[in-house]
């Protein structure tokens, strides 16, 4: 089955506390079907200095389950599911199912 879901992908969250955000996804695991996305699910640590390693607050993205992200639409930037087409050329793309928009460039 082709990933509806890619790296680079602007994608809107819709559930959970970061619902409604936007990102870019940095990273998809398909076998777990998790992803990172920039900006969103960020968890804080404190971290002690070392002697190669800066002490103070690292920031770092976890990940978001792919049930719980949606692609943003590339006309509206509203959530939209995705589908598949075939062009006369014999690829096959990804569009976004309300608008019919192409996802792929």
């Amino acid at each position: 089955m082709a990933a509806k879901i890619k790296k680079g992908d602007r994608v809107v969250v819709l559930t959970g506390r970061d619902k409604g955000k936007t990102g870019e996804v940095l990273a998809v695991s398909p076998k777990d079907q998790r992803a990172v996305v920039r900006g969103v699910n960020v968890h804080v640590r404190h971290q002690k200095q070392t002697g190669t390693q800066e002490g103070g607050l690292i920031r770092k993205e976890g990940t978001i389950h792919l049930s719980n992200i949606a692609i943003a639409d590339p006309s509206t930037g509203k959530p939209a599911r995705v589908g598949f087409k075939t062009l006369d050329d014999g690829r096959k793309v990804r569009v976004a199912k309300g608008s019919g928009e192409r996802i792929d460039a």
